[in-house]
């Protein structure tokens, strides 16, 4: 069959314009979030933040307390779901009082409702189990039934990680420590009223790091095609969704089943321990939860439930301790280049 030199052209053409439209120019959104923490004296500022999240296709971000300057520089970006954090040492005058969690409210939430999408109000950050836990769910109950009465599209949870388990290995023996049943069941139980997720912070990399001799690098990091752990009927090729597992496992054995869980936080170090954290471990590590997220699985304990979540962190934060905790971000604050290539 013979083509004519301008038919030809017109081929070419259009495979340069899907090219562009679909492979080298836009940025496909993915489902996974990004926290945006704050603790570092030179960070860009939140505008400029907010600009690359649009760059890489980021639609949900978690701040850890509400940042005026950060919520500000949200205004009119209503494609971004924002989780909003209540400061951990707010939370023992809120428990003591609706009206302070009223005023609380019309502080720092009500100014940006009508232009900034937030979508998650979480009380504390990895509070429970603990001493100022008890405080949680009174501030929970009180602002559930400020925007249940307002009817505002917001849900409210808490931040917990799984220190709350005494036991996680294998999956199916996930068990709540005596104080994260006095302290967490309750939440959990309120939490299933409403199908509303709790936040868990899950991090394969600490297992890792505390005992890198029997826990494969290429099961921490979710590299492991094979089966590694063998639970039952369920088989685990990585530590993710173990540990995702053994925290719903804990639930089921304090009566909560079917309660929906977002992974608060993940991510793994870039720097600070030695050859365990490399850009390159971390890429691996980090890239596979976003293929993870986007590719719509579940884990083996619930296959058809999407695992939803963000990773930590958008930057590498200064003030945080030296060492590792330095070096979780995803980008260099100074100049917002990647340390590493993810989106």
């Amino acid at each position: 069959m013979n083509y004519s030199p301008k038919t030809v052209f017109l081929f070419f053409l259009s495979c340069i314009v899907l090219i562009f439209n679909y492979g080298l120019v836009t940025t496909a959104a993915s489902n996974v979030g990004l926290n945006y923490g704050l603790l570092g004296d030179n960070l860009p500022p939140p505008s400029n933040v907010i600009n690359l999240y649009k760059s890489i296709g980021i639609t949900k971000v978690r701040i850890f307390d509400p940042n005026t300057e950060v919520l500000n520089a949200l205004r009119g970006h209503r494609d971004i779901k924002v989780t909003v954090g209540v400061r951990d040492q707010d939370l023992a005058p809120l428990a003591a009082s609706e009206d302070a969690v009223k005023a609380w409210f019309a502080t720092n939430i009500e100014p940006y409702l009508a232009d900034v999408n937030i979508a998650f109000i979480t009380v504390g950050n990895e509070v429970i189990p603990g001493p100022i836990g008890p405080h949680v769910l009174p501030v929970m109950t009180s602002l559930t039934n400020l925007v249940k009465s307002r009817n505002l599209p917001i849900s409210i949870s808490t931040v917990v990680s799984m220190a709350n388990l005494g036991q996680s290995y294998p999956p199916s023996a996930g068990m709540f420590t005596s104080q994260a049943r006095e302290q967490l069941t309750p939440v959990l139980k309120f939490l299933s009223q409403t199908s509303t997720p709790i936040l868990v912070n899950i991090y394969p990399y600490f297992p890792y790091a505390t005992d890198p001799v029997n826990i494969h690098l290429d099961y921490a990091i979710s590299k492991s095609k094979a089966i590694v752990v063998h639970d039952g009927p369920l088989g685990y090729s990585n530590m993710f969704d173990a540990m995702f597992d053994a925290f719903l496992w804990a639930m089921e054995k304090e009566g909560v089943k079917g309660l929906p869980m977002v992974v608060s936080e993940t991510g793994w170090p870039s720097a600070g321990n030695g050859d365990m954290t490399t850009p390159l471990i971390a890429a691996t590590y980090n890239g596979n939860f976003v293929k993870h997220v986007d590719s719509g699985k579940g884990t083996p304990k619930r296959p058809n439930s999407r695992v939803d979540g963000f990773l930590f962190a958008t930057f590498n934060e200064n003030q945080k301790p030296p060492g590792t905790e330095q070096n979780f971000g995803l980008y260099n604050p100074v100049d917002m280049k990647p340390i590493y290539k993810l989106f």
